[in-house]
Order: structure tokens, then sequence, then C-alpha cells
């Protein structure tokens, strides 16, 4: 066969292959990134958060704005998190007459932030509820193994009477955020939810095989993790883009 009689056929395969790599893409991305998937999981769709997380992803976003993004964006999700926070009924004097109002009931609320990235959702958080105490869990994920290493665990000591809001902006393969869970547990933590901006479908359902009991809040529920681990479309590596290590 003549190279004039191989091109058309070439082409056609070309054109075939790239058609099935978009239609497996497009089927990937309607089968593994469903949030009815997985029960513990909301997505915190707000019109806000969504735009905000659009501005995130770019990969022209400077670190000044990445990190007011972040915070912003806890802060928001902080809104969700904390829809069912128990209330008492108080008496107020308004400037008119006497009337019933409602007080968070305990008030013992701990954030507990991931290190390193996790820091970058504190502040916004604490502009909302600033009586809030705030925790640290020192964890790495092994760059070979994707499995995580601990160095440092620091929370209030009355672990058993409060609520704990565990913060990371990414959940991958979720084995970091699974083993700041079970740190937490074993101190006597019992009310934890995990806050995070992009979540992978693998880490995910990892978070929830092992802890099923805690709900995990996403801005977005992303495509898939690559062959190194990172979420995919996902925001590059929060971490070092928050503190301008990348």
């Amino acid at each position: 066969m003549t190279q004039h009689h191989r091109q058309p056929r070439l082409r056609r395969w070309r054109a075939r292959a790239t058609f099935a790599r978009h239609l497996f893409t497009f089927v990937n991305d309607a089968v593994m990134a469903s949030p009815h998937d997985f029960p513990t999981l909301s997505i915190v769709d707000h019109p806000l958060v969504r735009h905000k997380l659009t501005i995130l992803r770019d990969r022209a976003t400077p670190t000044k704005q990445f990190k007011e993004l972040v915070d912003e964006i806890a802060m928001l999700m902080a809104y969700e998190a904390t829809r069912d926070l128990a209330l008492e009924s108080t008496g107020v004097e308004t400037p008119l007459e006497h009337t019933t109002g409602w007080t968070v009931r305990g008030k013992k609320l701990t954030l507990v932030p991931i290190l390193r990235a996790g820091l970058g959702m504190v502040e916004g958080i604490l502009r909302l509820m600033p009586s809030a105490r705030v925790g640290h869990i020192g964890l790495y994920r092994d760059h070979d193994t994707l499995e995580p290493v601990d160095y440092y665990f620091k929370v209030p000591g009355d672990v058993s009477e409060r609520d704990f809001l565990l913060l990371d902006p990414m959940l991958a393969t979720g084995g970091s955020a699974a083993a700041a869970v079970s740190s937490l547990k074993r101190v006597g933590a019992t009310r934890i939810r995990f806050l995070c901006l992009v979540a992978a479908p693998e880490g995910v359902a990892r978070f929830a095989r092992e802890h099923p009991d805690v709900p995990i809040l996403a801005a977005s529920l992303d495509r898939e993790l690559n062959e190194h681990g990172y979420i995919l479309p996902g925001l590059g590596d929060a971490g070092d883009r928050l503190f301008g290590t990348r």
C-alpha cells in the first residue's frame, strides 16, 4: 500500500482514537465525580464558592490572591458546616423591649488544621466564630508510598466536650485526613467534621470506609487522582501555592 493510501486511514484511526478518548473521559467524569455515590459527602455549591474556586484553580492566580480565596471559601463553607450547632434560648433587651433570642450552646468549637496547608483555612472561619479554639495536627504525605506520616498533635484538653472541624484544602488519597481523624478519636473526640476545598473520589471513598461516622464537606468533587496522587483537575499543591514555595 502506498503512502498516499495509508494517510486517510491513519487520519481516520487518529480521529476515532481521539473521539474514544474524549468519550471515555466524559463517561468517567459522569461515573466517578457524582456526589450521590458518597453518602457522607456534601458539596457546598453556593455560587460565590463556585466562582471563587474557579479563580483558585487558575495557575496564574498569584500567592496573595490564592491565600485570600482560600480564606474566603473556608468562611463561606463554615456556614454550612455549623448549620446544626446546638442552640439555647436567652433573653435580650432591645432598645424598645425585652425579647427572646438564641445563642450557640456550649461554644466549644475547635478548628484543627492539618499542617501546613490547613492553616490557610483557619482565619476565615475564626472571623466567623472568634471564640473557637485552634488545635494542630502535623501530617505529611510520603511522596513514594503516598501514605501519611505524623509529626505533631496538639488539641484542647476537654476533647469529649468539643465539636471539631478538621481542615485541609485537599482530600486526595484520603490517607492524611483519615489518619488525622483517627488521632482525634484516640484522644476521645466524637463529633468531627472534615472540610476541604477539592476532593478526589478515591479519597472520599477511603475516608468514608475508614470513618463512616464523619461527614465530609467539600467545595468540589473532582474527577480523579493521577499516577502521582494529585487531584485532577485540582488546583495544584495547595501548600506550595499558599506559602509561595512552588
